[in-house]
C-alpha cells in the first residue's frame, strides 16, 4: 500500500526539531535560545492541528463511524462469526478481472459508512442489483456512462457516471491518468473505497484512506474490499 502523501518529511522534521529543542534547552542549558524555542513548542500543538488536519479528521471520522465502534466493541465483547455473503463482492471482482484482461478502464466506488448522495447526484441513479455483467455493460467504450464513476452502496449499483472530486497530491506518478487521481480523491474526503481498472495497462489499482495500492490481483482485491 502506498501512501500518497507529502507528510513523511515534516514529520521527520518535528522529531529533529524536538531532539533540538530537548538538546539545547535540558542538556545544554542555553537560556536564551532554550527559551526562544519554548514558544515554538508552546504554539506547537496548533501548527500540528493546521498540518494534519486533513489525517486528524480522517482519523475522528474513523473513529466515530461504525467501522470504530465495531472494533471498539471486539475488544470487550465477544462477537459469534457469522458466514458473510460475499456474492456481490465476486461479482465486481469478475467484472474487473474481465475489465483489466479487454483494457477496459473502470471506476469504482463502494461506500463506507459515510453516505455519498452528493457524489450519486451527479451521475445516474441506477439501483440495481451487482451483477458482473451489468458493471461490464456500464463501463464498455461506447457507454454513455463509462467515462464517470460507479458508486455501489451494499448489494445496490447505486449510480454510475458520477463525477468525483479530483485529488491535487503532488505525489500521485505522472502515468496515474484522471480515474486514478478521482479515486484517490474520493478516499480523501470519505471512507469509501475504490477500485481503478487502466484503460492503457489493465492494471487494477485499490484506493483506501488516501493510499494507492497499485497492481492487485484478484484475491487481494476481493480481500480488500472485505477488509473492515
Amino acid at each position: 500500500m502506498v501512501k500518497i502523501s507529502g507528510m513523511r518529511p515534516l514529520f521527520i522534521g518535528i522529531v529533529i526539531f524536538m531532539i533540538i529543542w530537548v538538546l539545547v534547552s535540558q542538556v545544554f542549558d542555553m537560556v536564551l535560545l532554550g527559551s526562544i524555542l519554548d514558544q515554538f513548542v508552546n504554539i506547537g500543538l496548533i501548527l500540528l492541528v493546521i498540518l494534519f488536519q486533513d489525517e486528524i479528521r480522517r482519523f475522528l471520522m474513523s473513529l466515530g463511524s461504525k467501522k470504530g465502534w465495531k472494533f471498539i466493541s471486539k475488544l470487550f465483547i465477544p462477537v459469534d462469526k457469522q458466514q458473510q455473503d460475499t456474492s456481490h463482492i465476486t461479482s465486481i471482482v469478475l467484472a474487473c478481472m474481465n475489465m483489466s484482461k479487454a483494457r477496459i478502464g473502470a471506476l469504482i466506488v463502494v461506500q463506507g459508512d459515510l453516505q455519498l448522495n452528493l457524489y450519486e447526484q451527479t451521475g445516474e441513479i441506477i439501483n440495481a442489483d451487482i451483477s458482473s455483467r451489468l458493471i461490464e455493460n456500464i463501463f464498455f467504450k461506447n457507454s454513455p456512462l463509462h467515462d464517470g464513476a460507479m458508486i455501489i452502496v451494499g448489494k445496490k449499483i447505486k449510480a454510475a457516471g458520477c463525477i468525483l472530486p479530483i485529488s491535487q497530491n503532488p505525489n500521485i506518478p505522472k502515468h496515474m491518468g484522471l480515474r486514478h487521481r478521482a479515486g484517490l480523491g474520493i478516499t480523501q474526503e470519505t471512507d469509501a473505497k475504490v477500485i481503478v481498472v487502466s484503460e492503457e495497462t489493465g492494471k487494477i489499482t485499490f484506493a483506501e484512506e488516501g493510499r494507492l495500492k497499485i497492481n492487485v490481483n484478484p484475491e487481494e482485491l476481493q480481500q480488500l474490499i472485505l477488509a473492515e
